[in-house]
């Protein structure tokens, strides 16, 4: 067989319930920061393209938002929706649990990776919680029992533990191709994107629980100038008291929210960063469908 049989390449959905660690594994294999990441459930709203590339293969990860059944408003529907969707274009799903834990949604992520009739490999997450391994055992074999995976591997996103073994099962899985990307490129995602979700990932670190979840970024201007970036961005809410508890006492809160978030993007953008900031009311954006699409969630492959 030549070598440029054996080559492998094709697309692996990261599916799971919200929390699991996706991002963060998305981010681990990759190797560089892509996804934002949080302890709040529903973190990840648009699906991100991660390219991990090999000297035997590319791998073309999918991070996509949780699969869920909190409420029915419609930018959660439109999470629901860009999982399944990218299921249903994909060689493969990567479906994540937590070690130790099954609830009613990673039933419903299953069955979503059941009804796509995709093959799949299981990745047990969050080891590095679980002092004694050999408890993980009889959660394999119910885990197997449940669908017929390819491989079933316990990993630590966070720590970084069996990525290899991993990496090596994906790989085994994927048809043979020629690579689709060059090899020095890790996603298709814009600047421009990056920018937005390392704003909104200070919204979800930094407010309560619910706030974040009532709230979405769009840049309004980026621009490259004398080597550096100057972005203005928005922070869309929902009521007048939401605007007021994101700019905070003296507009304290919100400086300190773009100021860190400057500084994320200078790592990422490897640049001087100028980004300015403002807050408008959009009445309702996450449960109308029209704001949604003005917003940038129409068309998962946009950019906002």
């Amino acid at each position: 067989m030549t070598e440029a049989l054996s080559h492998r390449c094709g697309t692996v959905a990261i599916i799971g319930r919200p929390n699991v660690g996706k991002s963060t594994l998305l981010n681990r294999l990759i190797g560089q920061k892509l996804a934002i990441t949080s302890h709040k459930a529903q973190t990840t709203r648009h699906s991100i393209l991660g390219i991990k590339t090999r000297p035997e293969g590319q791998i073309l990860f999918v991070d996509t938002p949780g699969i869920h059944q909190r409420g029915a408003n419609a930018l959660n529907r439109y999470l629901n929706r860009a999982a399944r969707t990218a299921l249903g274009d994909t060689d493969l799903a990567l479906f994540v649990v937590e070690a130790r834990r099954w609830t009613d949604e990673d039933a419903g992520a299953l069955r979503a990776i059941v009804e796509a009739k995709v093959p799949a490999v299981a990745a047990i997450n969050k080891i590095d919680r679980v002092a004694n391994k050999e408890v993980l055992l009889p959660e394999l074999q119910a885990l197997s029992a449940r669908y017929a995976f390819l491989d079933l591997i316990p990993v630590s996103a966070t720590r970084g533990d069996q990525m290899e073994p991993l990496e090596q099962a994906l790989l085994r899985a994927l048809p043979e191709g020629a690579p689709v990307f060059p090899e020095d490129q890790i996603t298709d995602r814009s600047e421009r994107f990056f920018a937005a979700e390392l704003l909104r990932e200070q919204l979800v670190q930094r407010y309560g629980e619910e706030l974040p979840y009532r709230t979405t970024v769009q840049i309004e201007r980026f621009e490259e100038l004398d080597g550096r970036y100057r972005i203005h961005a928005l922070i869309w809410v929902e009521r007048a008291s939401q605007k007021g508890i994101i700019i905070g006492r003296q507009g304290e809160a919100l400086k300190a929210a773009a100021t860190q978030a400057r500084l994320e993007m200078q790592k990422v953008l490897g640049c001087p960063v100028h980004l300015e900031v403002w807050v408008k009311v959009k009445s309702s954006w996450s449960s109308d469908e029209a704001a949604l699409g003005q917003l940038g969630y129409g068309d998962d492959h946009g950019v906002r």
